[in-house]
């Protein structure tokens, strides 16, 4: 996809962090804009910005956990535009923790926004774009976390973000076989300006259970000698990539057909994705030894 100008743009997560930046770019791009995410007060505030600026914008509140959701911001789509040619599924969140300690609400929650929100957009989106016909795009945001080894102080988010890539590449396989105009990457951001940290503030109260806890606050309480790096943890985050910086970098891999699209470059990340397929290969060949000795 090349030209985006009047063309249709939907993004879950859109009133904060990568998918307001994306949002952003898309607006300079002159699309028309559906922004979603769960936080009321702040998607308001993004329709508000767009619509102030002379952009075409809706917004739809929805938890992207739900199917049902994900079938409403597809109709007022359809119902406010007539059709969809960019849908970046990019919503969100994290609950921090070693895998043994993570309570089962974490699971569901996480997993439920992460990668079924991400399955459920594929679901409901990708069967309008093929009767549509025309050429479009789509965006699953994972992770570096996705392409390297899992974080054991964060493993559902990274459970769900190799998870994502896996989704992404077989979808794209899938489009690229039968002939489709539906292009398809995934995002795979570092470390950038974005509220993860605090994802907390967004949890209902279904994936809270009798036994929850905010995240940061177990790690600290199981682990005293952690709780300095627990509040360090937002400033990290506060002093990474800019997120509009991380929009402007997905137009422009769409453009060039990137597939892996990645929000900033360095030796730790280069090292990191080495270390992890270096170890297969590794493995593998000696699992070749292991196998000949048989």
């Amino acid at each position: 996809m090349k030209e985006f100008k009047d063309k249709v743009a939907v993004i879950t997560g859109a009133a904060s962090g990568i998918g307001l930046g994306i949002a952003r770019r898309a607006a300079k791009e002159g699309m028309k804009l559906v922004v979603a995410d769960i936080e009321k007060d702040a998607l308001k505030q993004t329709e508000e910005e767009f619509k102030s600026s002379g952009t075409e914008v809706i917004s739809v509140l929805i938890d992207v956990s739900k199917a049902e959701d994900i079938e409403k911001l597809a109709q007022e789509t359809i119902d406010a535009f007539g059709e969809v040619h960019l849908l970046c599924n990019n919503a969100g969140v994290a609950a921090p923790g070693f895998l043994w300690e993570c309570v089962l609400s974490d699971w569901n929650w996480v997993i439920g926004v992460n990668l079924w929100g991400v399955i459920h957009g594929i679901r409901t989106f990708v069967p309008i774009m093929l009767q549509q016909g025309n050429e479009c795009y789509i965006v699953n945001t994972s992770s570096m976390a996705g392409v390297m080894y899992g974080d054991p102080g964060n493993g559902i988010y990274s459970i769900t973000k190799q998870g994502v890539v896996a989704l992404s590449e077989s979808l794209r396989t899938g489009l690229l076989q039968m002939g489709t105009k539906i292009g398809v990457s995934v995002l795979c951001p570092g470390i950038v300006n974005t509220r993860i940290t605090n994802s907390e503030r967004n949890r209902p109260a279904e994936f809270r259970g009798s036994d929850y806890m905010p995240s940061f606050d177990r790690i600290a309480k199981n682990h005293p000698e952690l709780e300095q790096a627990v509040k360090n943890a937002p400033k990290i985050w506060e002093a990474g990539t800019p997120a509009d910086q991380s929009g402007d970098v997905v137009f422009k891999a769409i453009k060039n057909e990137v597939f892996y699209i990645f929000t900033e470059i360095g030796e730790g990340w280069e090292t990191g994705m080495k270390t992890r397929f270096d170890g297969i290969w590794k493995d593998y060949d000696k699992t070749k030894s292991i196998l000949k000795d048989l």
